[in-house]
């Protein structure tokens, strides 16, 4: 009797089949999104298509006796404060780094009116401290300052990172009168918002005991539970710090930039990326045969579902975000490498097609799952202390891997499968030579 196709391979390739024409015919399109709309697709980083450069001058004609360990704390605090904004807006790939003792220069990609960006981010941060209801406890106004802090701030027994927070007069007596009433609450909303531009970045908890009291003390410790790194209690710091800084900050300079590396350097990473895809699949079928046949539908699957993904996401997609698409299409052959090798194995061993798949991807899983875990450790590394084109990269490289584990274990697996219900009269279809050594 005849065997026939599984539905489920049968689906997987005319899937794939479907995807490519329509990418191929659609321009990157894939019935949604293409690559070069900014707005519904991609977003091109400020390396490919340029932007909008803003020069911020800290004004110091406006303050008075700014010390120069006020000013440098200041603009640190000033950088973290645009950095979060840009991030809020999505703007991860955007550059924000000090120039000078003074001067803080934000690139945001994709804008071409400098007047937008401007208006965008603003200029001054507005924290402030405000219960479960959204009454206002403290403003910017109130705090003199926000510093990072390690010890052991609640007589625990270890020590831990939190942030130091500064209060005037006024602000002392408004929080003590506030934690009063926030720690008497009955509902279970105990805690205290502190918002940078409506955003809740930190919401504290008030412990039951200061109902009576209130926390009546010119620094206030904001704890951050044991497992806080120094980074976010800086970070957390920095931002509420932006709320009071001791000068304004004043826009001295806005222009459009170009980009560094322009289109002409997308076009030629993309094409690069297409000719290697298709050397891979020639080399892969002319080697593997029918396995290889596999691994070219399984790859092209790969690289529409990965462009699909990226636009859906809006993602900032840089130079060094495409050369981690790229790796990790080096990645998804070497996995096929693997499992096709031991599937060999089985072959060569008197196995049948069906059996020696089966047990071809089960003793390949072991050393697949390690070498992509390892890299996912990196990846998610890379994203969490990395700034600027590093993320972009790490995005793409997290995302390809994890792809192509899902592309290589399981759809590579139906289509083999699929395949498997015809037995070649002859094992070279696969590979394998049956005359001699290979």
């Amino acid at each position: 009797m005849k065997k026939k196709y599984s539905p489920a391979g049968m689906i997987v390739i005319l899937l794939v089949i479907v995807l490519s024409t329509w990418t191929i015919f659609n321009g990157l399109n894939l019935g949604v999104v293409k690559i070069p709309d900014v707005r519904n697709g991609v977003v091109l980083g400020l390396d490919l298509v340029g932007g909008a450069e803003i020069t911020y001058e800290a004004d110091l004609e406006e303050s008075d006796n700014v010390s120069a360990e006020e000013l440098s704390s200041g603009m640190e605090a000033a950088r973290t404060m645009l950095r979060q904004r840009l991030t809020t807006l999505g703007y991860t790939e955007a550059e924000v780094y000090l120039s000078g003792t003074d001067r803080i220069v934000v690139a945001i990609p994709n804008i071409e009116d400098p007047e937008e960006a401007v208006q965008m981010l603003g200029s001054t941060a507005e924290v402030t401290f405000e219960d479960a209801d959204g009454n206002v406890i403290l403003t910017g106004d109130d705090l003199t300052g926000a510093s990072m802090a390690y010890g052991d701030v609640n007589n625990t027994g270890f020590n831990q990172y939190f942030v130091d927070v500064a209060l005037s007069a006024e602000g002392q007596e408004k929080f003590t009168e506030a934690t009063k009433e926030v720690a008497s609450r009955t509902d279970g909303k105990n805690y205290i918002s502190i918002m940078m531009d409506g955003e809740v970045i930190s919401a504290p908890h008030v412990d039951a005991e200061y109902a009576t009291t209130g926390i009546n003390s010119e620094h206030v410790s904001i704890t951050l539970g044991s497992n806080a790194t120094q980074e976010y209690a800086s970070q957390l710091a920095g931002l509420i710090a932006s709320g009071q800084l001791p000068f304004s900050l004043t826009n001295i300079q806005m222009e459009s930039v170009s980009a560094t590396l322009g289109m002409d350097s997308l076009k030629t990473s993309i094409q690069a990326a297409i000719i290697g895809l298709i050397l891979i699949i020639l080399f892969m079928i002319a080697y593997y045969r029918v396995l290889g046949v596999a691994s070219a539908i399984s790859l092209i699957f790969f690289g529409v579902v990965f462009v699909d993904i990226i636009s859906l996401s809006h993602m900032n997609l840089t130079l060094s975000g495409i050369a981690g698409i790229i790796l990790t299409l080096g990645m998804a052959v070497d996995a096929n490498v693997i499992i096709f090798e031991r599937i060999k194995e089985e072959l060569r061993a008197g196995r049948t097609i069906r059996v020696a798949t089966d047990a071809g991807f089960k003793n390949a899983f072991s050393a697949i799952l390690d070498s992509n875990v390892t890299t996912c450790i990196a990846a998610c590394c890379l994203w969490w202390q990395g700034t600027g084109t590093i993320v972009g990269f790490a995005k793409t490289l997290l995302i390809g891997v994890l792809l192509s584990m899902f592309t290589m274990l399981i759809i590579t697996r139906i289509i083999l499968k699929t395949f498997a219900n015809h037995q070649p009269k002859s094992l070279s279809a696969y590979g394998v030579k049956t005359g001699g050594a290979e």
